[in-house]
């Protein structure tokens, strides 16, 4: 877990990427707040410091004092600076300096002897400002610099033209500022921290879904086609809209799948179905005109090989005949629709029942009063009626009764009905019964010439006239076939129920 949490951390991962991308959202909006912060806080301090400079300025412009003047205030604030019991708190009081200029901006001799250290801190002062007379016309205040400490100054004109250079410090204020830099860096740095741990956290489970979509792609491409995304729990809504939508693909991927790999199984089984039953025929014309070339028969074996290679043909004719037409139903071919009276057809497939075992009972029902049309192939549904008759004829005994109903049922369909009363079949013999070449007994359907495709067909022509088939049977019950296909028009015709029961001659 560790290994993997490492991986899907890295930059490259959504993940990371997520992730650095709050981290550098936040800290260029930590940097800009944090620069205008300083910057107000600076610009705010400098505001005081000019509004005092101003005020001061005023002050001295305001009243008539002269150079003269404020030497011997210089001279007198000397005396109390000398004094050891006042020095003290005259340099807890001292924080403000000031320089008099002559008239031409050179310093004078006032203010500027060793009476206090700071004597040469204004003698740096006045150094520093380079042009006194444009500041003073100006009035605004100005930030200067000397051998590392900094001043926000401002001048003021006396009356004899000298001038006074007022200026406070700036070292603490800077200090001030840098200090603010340094906590809100670290608190940033903090942030910062948290943010990425926090982001990485909500990233990681809002993400497992996706992680999840992963495993069970990873799974499926490994052979696990069941495997399904587990439901999001607490996702955002495009994550569960996704999950639902790759689980409905990944099921019809499943069920096309499994549908594909069922029509490969069936068809490698047709073709050994069709390649078997192909081979007996073969054999048996190879052989008996093997015999032939070797003159081997003489004239009677002869007569009967002839009929024997000739039924062979016929059957093999008949066999390739319904694959080609299960071939052909297989594409779904243009079919020639018309009105078809189902009625007509069952008298004649019933009529040619009837021909072939005229000793078995065979009952036609219809609805009273009406004919019931469908709108198909008619030479396709009579493969169809044929079809169900010709299995009733080769798979039960040749009198046993047999029943074929035709009606329209509620819902508009028509509905085609043969039901004899035969051996029946198994359950899972009648789960194949539309399978092709399926025989519930061989050896007796290939005596009596059937192919085992008669029902595949007439699921394949049901099918492609949009209908259904289905079977009812039980050993010893008979057989239902039931077919269903969409009416045309119910025509009212003649009485409900007709019996044609035929004697043996």
């Amino acid at each position: 877990m560790t290994g993997r949490f490492q991986v899907l951390c890295r930059p490259g991962t959504l993940r990371g990427r997520i992730t650095l991308a709050n981290v550098a959202f936040l800290a260029a909006g930590l940097a800009m707040a944090g620069v205008v912060s300083l910057v107000a806080m600076y610009m705010l301090l400098l505001g005081e410091i000019d509004d005092g400079l101003h005020a001061s300025q005023s002050g001295l412009e305001r009243t008539s004092l002269t150079a003269d003047g404020l030497r011997r205030l210089c001279t007198m604030t000397g005396l109390v600076e000398n004094s050891t019991e006042n020095r003290e708190a005259v340099r807890a009081f001292d924080q403000d300096l000031f320089v008099i200029l002559d008239r031409h901006g050179r310093a004078v001799d006032a203010c500027l002897g060793d009476a206090v250290p700071s004597t040469a801190e204004r003698a740096r002062l006045a150094a520093a400002v380079t042009d006194p007379k444009v500041l003073a016309a100006s009035g605004d205040a100005a930030t200067v610099s000397t051998d590392g400490d900094y001043y926000r100054v401002a001048v003021a004109r006396l009356d004899d033209g000298s001038m006074v250079v007022k200026g406070v410090r700036l070292n603490g204020v800077r200090r001030a500022v840098f200090h603010l830099l340094l906590v809100e860096a670290v608190v940033g740095a903090v942030l910062l921290g948290l943010l990425a741990f926090g982001s990485l956290r909500a990233v990681r489970r809002r993400l497992r879904p996706l992680e999840d979509m992963v495993e069970t792609a990873s799974a499926i491409a490994e052979g696990e086609l069941s495997r399904r995304v587990p439901p999001a729990r607490k996702a955002g809504d495009e994550v569960v809209a996704l999950s639902v939508a790759l689980n409905t693909m990944l099921h019809q991927i499943e069920q096309a799948l499994l549908t594909s790999e069922d029509a490969a199984g069936r068809l490698r089984q047709f073709v050994a179905d069709a390649s078997h039953e192909l081979r007996t025929p073969l054999a048996t014309v190879r052989g008996y005109l093997e015999l032939y070339d070797k003159r081997m028969l003489d004239a009677a074996e002869r007569d009967r090989a002839l009929r024997r290679v000739s039924a062979e043909a016929e059957r093999m004719s008949r066999l390739v005949d319904e694959l080609l037409s299960l071939a052909r139903l297989d594409h779904r071919p243009a079919l020639r629709l018309r009105p078809v009276d189902l009625r007509q057809l069952v008298r004649d497939g019933v009529a040619d029942l009837c021909a072939q075992q005229p000793q078995r009972p065979v009952l036609v029902e219809c609805d009273a009063g009406e004919v019931v049309e469908v709108r198909g192939d008619e030479a396709k549904l009579r493969q169809v009626v044929g079809n169900l008759l010709g299995n009733v004829r080769i798979h039960t005994p040749a009198d046993t009764p047999v029943t074929v109903e035709i009606r329209a049922d509620a819902a508009g369909s028509a509905v085609l009905r043969v039901t004899d009363s035969g051996p029946g079949m198994r359950e899972e013999d009648a789960a194949r019964v539309f399978d092709r070449f399926f025989r519930a007994d061989p050896d007796r359907s290939r005596a009596t010439g059937g192919t085992g495709l008669g029902m595949s067909i007439v699921e394949a022509v049901v099918h492609a006239h949009d209908g259904s088939v289905d079977v009812d049977t039980a050993p010893g019950k008979g057989l239902t076939v039931r077919v269903v296909l969409p009416a045309q028009s119910r025509v009212p015709i003649g009485d409900k129920t007709h019996t044609l029961n035929a004697q043996p001659s």
